[in-house]
């Protein structure tokens, strides 16, 4: 027992420094420059204006998150398209079911105001 957990922590050690090694990699031989050019946000020649740094509202987030959530779920609608025929009527009725829980979970966004852009 005690040895499965000497491999969790193996895994867990190399996992870490596979994070933290290209991380210091880049650190030690990033270029540096000291030159003030090079400390604005924008180096295409126009002058920045005001702060670098906003916020943005929480609907922009809510409303990328519900994008990704729809786009990602059009993966799944694909291959079940190809193999429709093969799969016949049980598949369909399941893919009407996913769809349907979809379009509860766009309902509720929608009832929510997390569509609202403004």
């Amino acid at each position: 027992m005690p040895l499965d957990w000497a491999y969790v922590a193996v895994f867990a050690l190399v996992g870490a420094g596979m994070a933290a090694l290209p991380l210091g990699i880049v650190w030690l031989l990033a270029p540096r420059s000291a030159y003030p050019q090079k400390r604005i946000p924008y180096e295409s020649g126009i002058v920045p204006f005001g702060e670098a740094w906003s916020q943005f509202h929480v609907r922009y987030y809510l409303f990328g998150l519900a994008f990704l959530l729809f786009d990602i779920e059009v993966i799944y609608i694909y291959p079940w398209a190809v193999v429709l025929r093969e799969l016949g009527w049980f598949a369909f009725v399941e893919m009407l079911i996913f769809l349907g829980v979809l379009g509860v979970g766009l309902a509720y966004a929608w009832k929510k105001g997390a569509l609202e852009w403004v």
